[in-house]
């Protein structure tokens, strides 16, 4: 449970030395450079805009690059590949990969060129394949589309709206043209959209037909050509399959290409680094052979990285604390038990100035509640088997799903331990199961009770774990209180509420209100019942007086501390939240026995035992899928609005240090 402390640190050197400084900055990954202040003559900021941009260009070159390759050149890869994590790469194999990028971007350059050039082909082979189409009414002619006559006649290729009969055509001319007295029409095609004909006539009348035609809507094709249908569909046909074979050849290429995808992804995140290595040099002053950068480093990583710079650079760099106006950038550190919830932590905030880490006290509760709201030890199992499967088998993974996969190993571990105390192994799957094909009742009993026949024993242990919850909420609060020496704050926030409340349980618990509820029945000493009284009217009369204690109006002061003792009536909803534990618990185990209902009532045969099994795989898995996603849900709820309500704000910035951690691809390895 703790915040890394941040010291400033402050590097002054040789401008020849800026790359090869900057680099191990990026690969050490322990600085966070902030923009450089107090320009002046001799030390400025330089525009790096461009070289960013550029090195962005290339970075999300590589990026399409990649797609491209996976999409013609897929990579073969395991259901659970996603959690191999990065390459590591040591500084030598950085070097090579540097010194051989510009030849990657030549081939990234070439499989965009060829991923046009198909998409270029197939738009071709499209176009060429639509225009064939479009002549296949046309295939019966037996002269060029654009054919106008003779010296003699002229004549009329096109199309009329709707279904033509040969008879109804030439009605129609004769109806518009009475005068004409040559002319034939020949259809050559219909379909329910248009009619193909050719029409010709003696020369002198072809204005006469045209204008005939033209009134009953009559067209000519949009396909010139001065071969005939059937010559031209030819010729296009070969020109398809051109462009398909051009198509196919660069898909092969592109494929042949794929040896390279590694070099590829190199260039991707080498770029990527480049780009921030850029915008971090715009950020730092600099003269004509001098750069200073500044920044914050945790404070066991400063002498390491102060030594290692001025025993390998011309270079001078100076370590110091955090001025007291400086709000450090925020760093969480803790042990292997808490650390997995440092993610639950970060999605609500991180701690703010004198605000400590609440990490490691919250991690034991995420577990408990998890556990106790999931409450089945056979999916425990299932969750600890999977996760320490997969955290062995990926070591390489990345942080932040080696840090989710290890908090639910440890819920899949409390998930166990409420299972056996509750008696459940996916629901009641073991007396099912014996019942229905042993005929004999087999039962794993429960080291504590079962909920499904107590309930309302669950729900008090609910409230009662819900209560430590908060009280150490409260807890924590004094304990900031008092770090931060405000005594009073302490007195008047923490030790008043808590007289109150303990008062007020302490007064509840004798009462025939919570005998009914719990079906117990607790009998205090006069003597405890006379001092729980009057700490509820300490606490109350204390809230109300010292709320406002600040402030020099009677009136305010009083009506303002009335105001916070009414806020005891939200610990009573805090309080009832907790009923989620019993509401999601038994949702767990009634789910499970339905299941394991449903799927005996098949029987007890071999087909009967193949569809049992069928059912309670496929039910348990819905099952634990659903709850699981419940329990996380619910109890990071529990966590943000119960708990940290209680003494959390966060509001913290977190750690960005200037490092090679966005890479997708590859990540550095450390040398011997």
């Amino acid at each position: 449970m703790a915040v890394l402390q941040m010291q400033k640190i402050h590097i002054c050197a040789l401008k020849s030395d800026r790359k090869k400084i900057l680099e191990e900055l990026q690969r050490r990954g322990t600085v966070q450079i902030e923009d450089g202040k107090g320009e002046d003559e001799i030390f400025r900021k330089i525009d790096t805009g461009a070289e960013r941009a550029e090195s962005e260009k290339k970075s999300q070159a590589a990026q399409d690059a990649l797609q491209v390759l996976g999409r013609y050149a897929p990579e073969k890869k395991g259901l659970l590949s996603s959690l191999e994590g990065k390459r590591e790469l040591t500084a030598s194999q950085y070097r090579e990969g540097e010194e051989s990028c510009a030849r990657t971007d030549e081939t990234v350059r070439r499989v965009l060129s060829l991923d046009r050039t198909i998409a270029e082909e197939h738009a071709a082979r499209i176009r060429t394949e639509t225009t064939i189409e479009s002549l296949k009414p046309w295939l019966g002619l037996d002269v060029p589309m654009n054919y106008a006559g003779t010296s003699r006649t002229a004549a009329f290729v096109g199309t009329m709206p709707g279904q033509w009969k040969e008879e109804d055509i030439l009605a129609a001319v004769a109806e518009a043209a009475p005068q004409l007295e040559a002319f034939s029409i020949e259809i050559l095609g219909r379909d329910k959209d248009q009619t193909s004909l050719f029409a010709v006539c003696a020369k002198e009348e072809a204005g006469q037909l045209e204008d005939a035609l033209r009134m009953n809507g009559f067209v000519r094709p949009q396909i010139h050509t001065d071969q005939t249908p059937a010559a031209y569909t030819a010729d296009l046909e070969k020109e398809a399959e051109e462009h398909e074979k051009a198509a196919e050849a660069a898909v092969k290429e592109l494929q042949a290409l794929a040896g390279d995808r590694r070099d590829i992804e190199f260039a991707a995140d080498y770029h990527s680094m480049q780009a921030e290595k850029y915008q971090v040099l715009g950020e730092m002053l600099q003269s004509e052979h001098v750069f200073f950068a500044e920044g914050y480093i945790p404070k066991q990583a400063g002498a390491s990285l102060k030594a290692d710079l001025e025993k390998k650079f011309v270079c001078e760099a100076e370590l110091s604390e955090v001025p007291e106006d400086e709000e450090a950038p925020v760093l969480l550190h803790n042990n292997a038990f808490s650390a997995p919830t440092e993610g639950v932590v970060e999605s609500f905030g991180l701690p703010a100035k004198g605000e400590v880490d609440p990490t490691g006290i919250m991690a034991f509760f995420y577990y408990f509640l998890f556990g106790l709201m999931l409450g089945d030890a056979a999916y425990g199992l299932i969750m600890v088997i999977g996760c320490a499967f997969a955290l062995k088998k990926y070591p390489h993974m990345g942080s932040g799903v080696k840090k989710m996969l290890q908090m639910f190993l440890y819920c899949g571990i409390s998930t166990t331990f409420w299972g056996v105390m509750f008696g459940s192994y996916f629901g009641d799957a073991v007396t099912v199961i014996s019942e229905t094909f042993f005929h004999r009742t087999v039962t794993i009993p429960a080291l504590w009770f079962e909920p499904l026949d107590d309930p309302m024993k669950l729900l008090m242990f609910s409230f009662l774990f819900g209560i430590i919850h908060l009280f150490t909420g409260l807890g924590v609060k004094g304990y900031m209180l008092l770090k931060a020496r405000q005594v009073m704050d302490f007195f008047c926030s923490v030790v008043l509420w808590y007289m109150l409340l303990i008062g007020l349980i302490l007064m509840l618990l004798p009462s025939e209100m919570f005998a009914s509820m719990a079906g117990a029945t607790f009998v205090f000493p006069g003597w405890l019942s006379e001092l729980a009284k009057w700490m509820a009217i300490i606490g109350a009369v204390g809230i109300v007086l010292m709320s406002a204690r600040d402030k020099k109006n009677i009136a305010v002061r009083l009506a303002l501390g009335a105001y916070d003792l009414y806020g005891a009536s939200s610990w009573l909803s805090d309080v009832l939240s907790y009923s989620r534990l019993l509401a999601l618990g038994l949702a767990t185990g009634v789910i499970a026995s339905v299941i394991n209902t449903m799927a005996s009532m098949l029987g007890d045969g071999i087909i009967s035992a193949i569809g049992f099994t069928l059912i309670f795989l496929v039910g348990h898995t819905l099952n634990i899928a659903i709850n699981l996603l419940g329990a996380y849900v619910h109890t990071n709820r529990l966590q943000f609005v119960e708990f940290f309500g209680k003494f959390y704000e966060g509001g913290g910035k977190g750690f960005r240090p200037f490092s090679a951690e966005k890479n997708k691809y590859f990540k550095f390895k450390e040398e011997n």
